[in-house]
């Protein structure tokens, strides 16, 4: 299927659909998104929307969620549901045949929501049990601190799963409510991919799906900008354990940015895989590291960039003076052009195993869709990496690698001497 073969059509609800035509297979994949996500938790609600993703398939007004479980795993399909930092994502694959039958189950759960008592406690819990063990977590502990510090009342400063205090005390209500505001046609997208011509699996959709109206006002646009970071910031966190986690973390630009493809290509030069600079480096050829690795996020605001490792406790201060020593690095020194260009080779190609099924490709040109950058980015972005030079991806370095927010986990006598 060649990629840039999608087509976008509007129906007269909002609802925008993203169709390909894969005739190699006869999976079809369909994603839905919805604006949403963390971002638009209020602070005493954190967690909220991985609570409705882990409700949403567990009861319509039709049936019960053994039903829908039953009904779905008798087709061999598969039906699942995630909330990320900007939006909701409800996924369907199935058999093509098997679609339309399947869409009127998909679109009960999108517009019928029953939310029941039971399974809203269930899932409660589950959530608190999954929060209580990422407060085990090194890495988790010190990410946290980091997004606090970098976002202050932005919601990205806030954890994904949300606090104990506050998933604790989301109701159903509060679930009714955030669906009547996020989980509308108007502005929803939708990507299917499969064997069908994209006017079929257009007009299957538009059949189920086209009178959906929304009954209650959508929410306002959120005024979520972020004033500068003015110094770097250092937080300690004390564990007991063999070992220090260091997490250092940097604004980035919203993935709309000319700087983007920049910051992943930084990103992926500095700890993707075991020929990453940070790997080669700090593991390698100083020992400093049990583990150590770089990202950087796609967000609809300014991401996280982030590098981080794991050492021994008493190699904690000059594992963090190695770490930052490498991020300097790239503000005073100028990479190869052949260092460039391993690089640009690495992340097209991992790029390109990540669009391998139709659900991985509807899934990014709907992503790509619900963000704001419509699904062409996909080929846009492409482009923009393999035009970057030396020079952009210093300046990049220059313009956003400044000012860490640094926080680091371990025990205390290791971290005693870590003065900022």
């Amino acid at each position: 299927m060649q990629r840039g073969r999608l087509q976008r059509l509007r129906l007269s609800n909002g609802i925008t659909l993203l169709l390909g035509q894969n005739p190699a297979t006869e999976i079809l994949a369909a994603h839905c998104f919805f604006r949403g996500g963390s971002r638009v938790e209020r602070p005493q609600q954190a967690g909220l929307s991985h609570l409705l993703a882990a409700v949403l398939t567990k009861g319509t007004q039709q049936r019960d969620s053994q039903a829908i479980a039953a009904w779905v795993e008798s087709l061999g399909a598969g039906l699942g549901v995630e909330s990320s930092a900007d939006c909701l994502e409800v996924a369907l694959q199935c058999v093509a045949a098997d679609f339309p039958e399947l869409l009127k189950l998909l679109a009960e759960i999108l517009r019928e929501p029953s939310f029941p008592e039971a399974e809203v406690e269930r899932e409660r819990e589950l959530l608190l049990q999954t929060i209580r063990a990422q407060q085990e977590r090194p890495f988790s502990l010190a990410f946290n601190q980091v997004q606090q510090t970098l976002y202050g009342d932005h919601p990205y400063a806030l954890p994904e799963l949300g606090w104990l205090e506050t998933v604790g005390s989301l109701t159903r209500e509060d679930l009714l409510a955030y669906h009547a505001t996020y989980c509308r046609p108007e502005g929803m997208v939708m990507a299917v991919i499969g064997p069908e011509p994209p006017e079929t699996m257009a007009a299957q959709v538009e059949a189920v799906l086209g009178d959906w109206v929304s009954t209650s006002p959508p929410a306002p646009e959120l005024d979520l900008s972020l004033p500068p970071l003015e110094k770097p910031q250092l937080r300690k966190l004390f564990q007991p354990t063999q070992q220090t986690t260091i997490v250092l973390g940097f604004r980035g630009s919203p993935a709309a940015s000319a700087d983007y493809p920049a910051l992943k290509l930084l990103a992926t030069y500095l700890g993707s895989g075991l020929s990453s600079r940070l790997f080669v480096e700090l593991r390698e050829r100083r020992g400093l590291a049990y583990e150590v690795s770089a990202f950087f996020a796609t967000r609809r605001d300014p991401a996280p960039f982030v590098a981080y490792l794991g050492t021994a406790a008493e190699n904690t201060p000059v594992a963090l003076e190695r770490l930052q020593a490498e991020i300097h690095r790239l503000h005073k020194t100028l990479l190869s052009d052949e260092e460039v260009e391993m690089t640009q080779r690495k992340l097209l190609g991992q790029y390109a195993l990540s669009k391998q099924t139709n659900a991985q490709v509807a899934q990014l040109a709907g992503w790509y869709e619900i963000l704001g950058l419509g699904m062409e980015f996909d080929q846009q972005y492409l482009q923009r990496v393999r035009q970057l030079t030396p020079a952009q991806l210093q300046q990049a370095a220059k313009t956003y690698l400044v000012n860490a927010a640094i926080a680091l986990v371990g025990p205390e006598e290791a971290l005693a001497g870590v003065e900022w």
